[in-house]
């Protein structure tokens, strides 16, 4: 298909784009008299547990967290109807929702809600960063978490999709989970990994306001961002996520279909290998970053100039992102004079070497996003411009925490949501830890860094020195570089006709649909 003509390309989408939307069960299209509202975007479904692929049944509101988060990015009620925490920080209890049931009618129990997040503590589930004790139900019916040291974070952690709650019976005798029985206002009634998940409206739903009036829904993965948006301009998909600038702008130009767009607190990176001799030596990394033009990339392969990522957290982060921080230019002269000073210097005119061996590096990078690939070669291309040669590999997100932890990544582009848990420091734990991270810091650790997210994690950090100590992290991993900002994200998502009122959430941890409307 690369290869054909570019209407023949089309075509060949275009029919693939339909057979996709039309590999469904019609059957049970026609028995409800109405087809579902349709969303499709690039993310698997890998399998059942929640750490793997929580993140669609929770944005498919199948499945509820136990705390929800606003867009201000407060914790706010979930599940949990409200949470008290003792003056020692070391116990919270949670009340649940009055009359809550699952989807099988069972009703929600202290007991149940417990078991499912004890198998939420187990990494790399986000409750694992937790020092939790024990997580039981009070004779009260109140969800009992007694933590070994305070910890700030926990409501933050409990909205995470890994959190998600489950029914006792969709688990099975081992422990694993079997199916989906959650509490959201949909319910599963088919369910295909990695492909397709379907479901309905759960009228025994209690979580505030109406009824959803959408009756049912479809999650349909297609992992070309052409592919998604074909099936936008046909019809085919009402909303389609994860579009590229090109989609965006041919959607846009022919009236098909309405963009909605929100700034996500997630950064496209260049994650570094600091453990390797060239990549541990900070003049490099600087380097490296000198030799990005990030406003050239921004303004034509993101369609946005002011999406150039001048430092690691985009604006929308108060707290982290600092106006004042002198930003990350573009600046090939001072990535050379850099590059001589830590000894990698010009052979033959146009490649780096020390001592007869070439600073070669490989690149890794996926689809999944479709902006990556088409970076990833503009960085091939502007490092070589300093004399660094380096090959591109595209192969599956899995590749790059696997390259990390057997220690043979040397560099991977990739794109990290710093707001996956509304409070940033339960994902900086995650990346910047002692240990480093899938994707933060390999082979890099900063004291400054591990102590500051400690103050800020347990509590001992609060008001004016919790914002120093977000300044002291945002700081470190500016100058240290264990990972270099290229560009922060847009949302772009295409919005069927047929449709009304959609609510695009900036955490991304929810699609909205019960807030959505048929156009009438």
């Amino acid at each position: 298909m690369r290869d054909a003509p570019q209407s023949r390309r089309r075509a060949l989408l275009g029919a693939a784009a339909a057979a996709l939307a039309s590999g469904v069960a019609r059957a049970g299209d026609a028995a409800a008299g109405r087809t579902p509202l349709v969303v499709v975007g690039p993310w698997e479904i890998g399998g059942l547990a929640p750490a793997r692929s929580g993140f669609v049944f929770a944005r498919m509101q199948v499945a509820e967290t136990l705390v929800d988060i606003g867009d201000d990015g407060v914790p706010v009620p979930g599940l949990a109807a409200s949470w008290t925490t003792s003056g020692d920080g070391l116990q919270w209890r949670f009340a649940l929702r009055a009359g809550a049931r699952f989807h099988d009618g069972s009703p929600v129990t202290a007991g149940a809600v417990a078991r499912s997040l004890r198998e939420a503590t187990t990494p790399p589930a986000a409750l694992g960063l937790a020092p939790i004790r024990s997580i039981d139900a009070d004779r009260d019916g109140v969800v009992a978490i007694r933590l070994k040291t305070p910890f700030a974070g926990l409501a933050a952690l409990l909205s995470h999709y890994s959190a998600i709650v489950l029914a006792p019976a969709s688990y099975g005798r081992d422990g694993a989970v079997q199916s989906i029985v959650a509490t959201g206002p949909y319910r599963v009634t088919a369910l295909a990994p990695p492909q397709q998940l379907d479901a309905e409206r759960f009228d025994g739903w209690n979580g505030g306001g109406p009824l959803p009036e959408v009756e049912r829904v479809r999650y349909l993965v297609a992992s070309r961002a052409e592919t998604r948006s074909m099936m936008a301009e046909s019809g085919q998909a009402d909303l389609a996520f994860s579009l590229d600038p090109a989609s965006v702008t041919r959607l846009s130009s022919r009236n098909s279909a309405a963009i909605a767009s929100v700034l996500l607190p997630r950064t496209l990176i260049v994650k570094l290998n600091a453990g390797l001799p060239a990549l541990g030596d900070v003049r490099v990394r600087r380097a490296l970053a000198l030799a990005i033009d990030r406003e050239g990339i921004a303004r034509a392969l993101m369609r946005d100039a002011t999406l150039a990522a001048t430092q690691l957290f985009p604006p929308s982060m108060t707290g982290w992102h600092d106006p004042a921080r002198a930003p990350l230019g573009h600046d090939p002269a001072s990535a050379a004079r850099l590059l001589d000073e830590a000894g990698w210097r010009l052979t033959a005119g146009t490649r780096r070497n020390a001592g007869g061996t070439p600073l070669t590096l490989m690149l890794r990078t996926f689809p999944d996003r479709p902006e990556l690939p088409t970076i990833a070669a503009a960085l091939q291309a502007q490092w070589r411009r300093v004399g660094v040669e380096v090959s591109v590999s595209i192969g599956n997100s899995g590749d790059i925490p696997l390259a990390h932890r057997d220690g043979t990544l040397q560099l991977a582009l990739a794109a990290r949501n710093y707001g996956a848990v509304a409070d940033p420091v339960g994902t900086l734990l995650q990346d910047f830890g002692a240990g480093g991270g899938d994707w933060g810091a390999t082979g890099w650790r900063d004291e400054t860094v591990v102590d500051a997210l400690d103050a800020l994690a347990t509590g001992r950090a609060s008001g004016g020195e919790a914002a120093r100590a977000r300044s002291r992290v945002a700081s470190a991993l500016h100058e240290g570089l264990p990972v270099i900002p290229v560009s922060w994200y847009r949302q772009q998502v295409a919005v069927s006709r047929r449709i009304v009122q959609v609510d695009l959430d900036p955490f991304e941890r929810s699609y909205r649909l019960t807030r959505i409307r048929w156009r009438r």
